[in-house]
Order: C-alpha cells, then structure tokens, then sequence
C-alpha cells in the first residue's frame, strides 16, 4: 500500500461506514471488508471494461472471507442505468439463489456504483452492499452518500433509492488505467467541493490541479481526500438532501439537462455535463447580480485551463435552444412545487439553494 492511505467516517448512527482511501486496496480488499463479508454470497456488479481488466484481482482480493463469489457483466455506459439493465441484473442475480445475507459489491464508475446500489436496495427489500468505485468521479462523489437510482426518458436518476454502503473502498492505484478523458470528468466533481463551500480548497486546485491530472500520487491523495471529508460531513449533517446536501447539486440541474438533451448515448460524461453546468451556474449567478464577473471568470479559467467544458457551446447538447433546456430542467427531481430550483452562488465557496427562479430570467441568460 501506499503512504497515503486513509480513511474517512461517515458518521450515520447505525448506517455509519467507512472510506478507505488508498493504494492496493483491491488485491487487500479482504482486510476491510472481511467484517462484512465473511462466509457470505458476494454478487459483484461491473461492466465490460472494468470487469475483464480487474474483476479477478478484486475476486482474489474478496476471497479469503466470502463463502461463494458470482461476478455479473452489463455494457459500459450511462445507458445501463436504465429499467432494462436493471431488471434483467434482478433476474440474474435471483437465478443465482440469493438470500438476505448475500451482498452485493459494485465495482466500477459512477455507473455501476448507482445500478448496482438500486439493485442491492431492492432486492428482497434491500440487502448489504460495498462500493468499490473505479473511476476518479465516483471516488470523490457517487460512491458515498447512499444515492441510487436510474435513468428514465424523461430524465436522470428519476428511479432510486437512499440506500447507504456497508464500506467504500476507493482505490487511488485504478486510476492508472482510467482513460485520460475519464480523469478529466472526475475532476469536475472535485472542483464542485471547492467552490460550494470551501474557496480554499478552490485555490489549491488552481495550484495542484494539473497534478491531479497528471496523475501525481500525492496530488490526487489529497484531493480524493479532501471531497470524501466534505461530501461525509454534508451527509452526515442531511442524508437525505432536505437541506444543505442539495449544494452538491453544484452546476447539475444544467448538465443533467445537457445529458438528457444527449440522449445518454455516450457524446457527453457526466463529469463532463457537470463542468458546463458549473460555468454555466457561475454564469447565471453573474447574470442575476448574485455574483462578481471576476468569479465567474476566474472559475471559467480554471476549467478552460484543465481542458473542462465551462459552458454549453462546446457540448453536443448545447445548441438546444432554451426552451428544449428548460422543459428537461422541469424535469428535474430538484424541482421543488412546480417551480425551478438552482444552486446558485455569491461567491468563491459560497453556494445557496435559490428556489422559484424565474423562467424569463433563466430564459434570457440561455439566449445569451
């Protein structure tokens, strides 16, 4: 293992776990888990990249303590979090003769880690999981926190569930192999830790940013870090987003609006989605007087810098005219009565939930 190994609390009551942060985690993933793990059914959930490259090391590493190991393939993609995939996972995983001490562990990206948390809350009214997340985004964001759910036509993450992790295993040596365009999405969430609340993390990105992307072991350490440390503080103090865990939605109600827009076909990342929508959340605030056009700019060249989209121009949804953008946005679960809902900001690290935003103003800032 590497020097920068950690772990991280999420303090829940009797839903608290871990996050181990690290290297070789995975071929040691037995002395974690064994906890939970021993003498049970383990149903791994992967897709057909992850799976073929490292399925057999995290099965190696599982096997000590787990009486029976079944791994599960679906298709890369945002379009396996879909009603099909998903119930056909239900289907696959029943033939196999589970019971409620099977577990299920989900080893992939962002992806994966919300499919195959769906899968685990239920299946016989919900049962155990692991997340053992592969990809920089789901590292610092999708893995922790409970969220699950799936895709529907009319938007994403429509279908789901609040189903919390037993243990989350982020192994920072994977992400050697994670394509370079991968990396760059991931970090989009990062950023997102900086600018909702702590504007001095913000700066040291703009120093270290590009050793995170350069694959720096450190630099990645202390950045993985960082937003596990803030994502578990704002779901230990709001599980269940009622308050201050909407500010994670830092830059989401445009990118997702700009992914349904894609048609979840594989144009547009998430991470990807989620930088647009970051710039274009900066943009909106300038645009309602919230906010100073020296942020804005700021944030923007950040993005720039890091080869990030900061706004709609440069994404294959972002010729939908407004109002296309603005139906997909009412679409939204963040929606609240009826009415829009953003995350919008006063500053650098200074985010506020803004409700009932008005759909002239938001209208005039898309045409601009």
């Amino acid at each position: 293992m590497t020097q920068h190994n950690t772990s991280i609390s999420v303090c829940l009551a009797e839903r608290s776990y871990d996050i181990h942060i690290g290297g070789g985690l995975i071929e040691n993933a037995d002395t974690f888990a064994a906890p939970f793990t021993a003498d049970k059914h383990l149903v791994i959930i992967t897709d057909n990249n992850v799976g073929p490259t490292h399925g057999e090391r995290l099965e190696a590493g599982l096997s000590k303590s787990a009486r029976k190991i079944d791994i599960l393939h679906v298709p890369a993609g945002e379009a396996s979090k879909s009603l099909s995939v998903y119930g056909r996972l239900l289907d696959d995983i029943l033939a196999l003769g589970i019971d409620r001490s099977t577990m299920i562990i989900a080893f992939g990206g962002g992806v994966i880690g919300d499919l195959a948390g769906y899968v685990a809350a239920s299946l016989l009214r919900g049962i155990d999981f692991i997340q053992v997340p592969t990809s920089l985004l789901a590292q610092v964001d999708s893995s922790v926190g409970g969220k699950t759910g799936i895709n529907m036509s009319a938007g994403k993450n429509l279908v789901g569930a609040f189903h919390q992790p037993k243990l989350v295993l982020a192994d920072t040596d994977i992400l050697g192999t994670l394509p370079e365009r991968e990396l760059r999405a991931g970090y989009a969430e990062i950023v997102k830790y900086g600018l909702l609340g702590d504007a001095t993390f913000f700066e040291w990105l703009e120093v270290h940013g590009q050793n995170v992307l350069a694959r720096d072991e450190a630099a990645i350490a202390y950045a993985v870090q960082a937003s596990c440390r803030a994502k578990a503080d704002i779901v230990a103090a709001d599980e269940r987003e009622g308050g201050v865990r909407a500010l994670l939605n830092l830059g989401h109600t445009f990118a997702h609006a700009f992914e349904a827009e894609a048609g979840y076909d594989g144009r547009l990342l998430h991470g990807e989605a989620v930088g647009a929508g970051i710039g274009m959340a900066f943009g909106f605030s300038r645009h309602l007087g919230l906010l100073s056009g020296q942020d804005e700019m700021r944030v923007k060249a950040h993005l720039k810098a890091l080869s990030l989209p900061f706004d709609r121009a440069s994404l294959p949804a972002g010729n939908a005219d407004a109002t296309r953008l603005i139906q997909h946005m009412y679409k939204d679960k963040k929606t609240h009565k009826g009415a829009l809902s953003f995350i919008l900001l006063n500053a650098i690290g200074s985010a506020f939930v803004k409700r009932n935003v008005d759909e002239d103003s938001l209208a005039t800032f898309l045409e601009t």
